[in-house]
């Protein structure tokens, strides 16, 4: 009875199995059109023989397709249910007695590696410290000997340059036709600035000192304590340069000149000193060319360098300065094509370059010098290479750009670490005027009477070859 209650059990569960089966049969054939066959295959069993019936009739549809001879019907061999089995008498299982592990006995070495280590005694050794031996007494060094036998040179590697500096005279003397006492020669150098081992140098530096046609209102208290009474007149004041140390003169014209009083000064000037001169006007292109032409033409034979011309203004200085026999002078913002350009422009007029002279112009010490420098450093390079347009002598104003700085101009309100002021502003003005000089200028216009002399002693070390 329990064991038929069982069975029937275990046929029902697998009905449901397969009923589990049939019906996810049933879910692929709908996905694959094969539902109505499915369906009629998955019907829910009422008892457990009629789910055996239906699970014998799928195998056979089975075996069937795959060709296997049929099992036999239902009919033919019914379920025979087996009679239960006698009850099953448990046992009291015995108990298991657990044995001791024998001991393992080592045999040969290996019972000698048993046995227990012996103890280990350790021996201390005692190191007697022997006392350190006294340095060895340095031998004394003899003399330097020569590595080079006596009478060898070294050769020097040096540039060689294909290029030269055009030598331009400035100011005429009586046989020349004009008044002045002695000219001065700039240029024809061969190798870069004071590299006397590479090439030549005939004519060294130059110093000019500005002067003005009016006396300058805003001009440092240095300078005006330097020049003193001299501000005030423009011949005195050159007169009083040219005791300073001065190679030439650089005057400077103002708004307030007119042609007339503009000509009256510079024959003043010609007059009280025999340096040459070199004339520019204020910085405006209609008032520089309606002073500077009048000037040309009441000078004629004296060689002036007249200024400045500039891209937008130097056709009317230009034809006046070829027309009396004088200079230009032609400046650029810091730039070497612009430079170059300037050149060609006043030279297609018609002006021979031997009497043109570049102002590059430069930015004073801490304030854009660098450029400057570098600026006329290439030039001067290219000049060197050949290149005819770049080789004109260099003219440059670090006077005027150094007293417009804080530290030259200022005095009161400063930090104490700048020093002394008067020093200070010498000292600015001398060392930008000198490394200018090394960068390559040819004539250097400076304001006051110390650095005059400072940059002349500079100029004269660096000519010693």
């Amino acid at each position: 009875t329990d064991l038929l209650a069982a069975a029937q059990a275990a046929a029902l569960r697998q009905a449901q199995a397969l009923q589990q089966a049939a019906q996810e049969a049933l879910r692929q054939a709908e996905l694959l059109g094969q539902a109505q066959v499915a369906q009629a295959r998955a019907a829910q069993p009422s008892s457990p023989a009629e789910a055996v019936d239906t699970l014998r009739n799928a195998l056979q549809a089975a075996l069937a397709a795959l060709g296997a001879p049929a099992a036999p019907s239902a009919a033919a061999q019914p379920v025979q249910v087996a009679a239960p089995a006698p009850p099953v008498v448990a046992k009291t299982p015995e108990p298991v007695v657990a044995k001791a592990p024998e001991p393992i006995i080592a045999k040969g070495s290996e019972a000698a590696a048993a046995k227990a280590p012996e103890p280990i005694t350790t021996k201390t050794t005692t190191i007697e410290a022997k006392p350190t031996p006294p340095p060895a007494p340095k031998k004394a060094l003899g003399p330097d000997q020569p590595w080079l036998a006596a009478g060898t040179k070294t050769p020097l590697l040096k540039e060689k340059w294909a290029g030269k500096v055009r030598e331009i005279t400035l100011g005429a003397t009586a046989v020349d036709g004009g008044t002045r006492s002695k000219t001065i020669t700039v240029g024809g150098e061969t190798a870069m600035p004071f590299m006397h081992f590479e090439g030549q140098f005939p004519h060294e530096p130059v110093v000019a000192v500005e002067v003005r046609s009016q006396k300058p209102a805003d001009w440092s208290p240095l300078l005006q304590e330097a020049w003193g009474d001299a501000l005030a007149n423009p011949a005195t004041w050159a007169q009083a340069a040219e005791k300073a140390g001065a190679d030439l003169i650089y005057l400077t014209l103002t708004l307030e000149d007119t042609p007339a009083t503009a000509v009256t000064t510079v024959k003043s000037v010609l007059a009280a000193t025999g340096l040459p001169l070199i004339v520019v006007g204020p910085g405006q292109a209609d008032k520089d060319n309606e002073l500077l032409v009048p000037i040309a033409e009441a000078t004629k034979g004296e060689r002036l360098l007249l200024g400045v011309c500039e891209d937008k203004n130097y056709r009317t200085i230009v034809a006046a300065a070829m027309a009396n026999g004088h200079l230009v002078t032609a400046r650029t913002a810091m730039d070497v094509n612009l430079a170059k350009q300037l050149n060609i422009l006043i030279s297609d007029m018609g002006m021979p370059l031997d009497r043109v002279i570049m102002d590059p112009t430069t930015g004073a010490l801490g304030y854009g010098f660098e450029y400057g420098y570098s600026v006329m450093e290439r030039l001067r390079l290219a000049a060197l290479q050949g290149d005819g347009m770049t080789q004109l002598p260099m003219l440059v104003t670090p006077g005027e750009e150094c007293w417009k700085t804080k530290e030259s101009k200022v005095g009161v309100g400063v930090p104490a670490e700048w020093g002394d002021w008067p020093e200070r502003a010498v000292n600015w003005e001398t060392v930008t005027a000198v490394m200018l000089i090394e960068s390559g200028a040819d004539i250097v216009v400076l304001r006051h009477p110390t650095s005059v002399e400072r940059a002349r002693k500079a100029i004269a070390d660096l000519m010693m070859a």
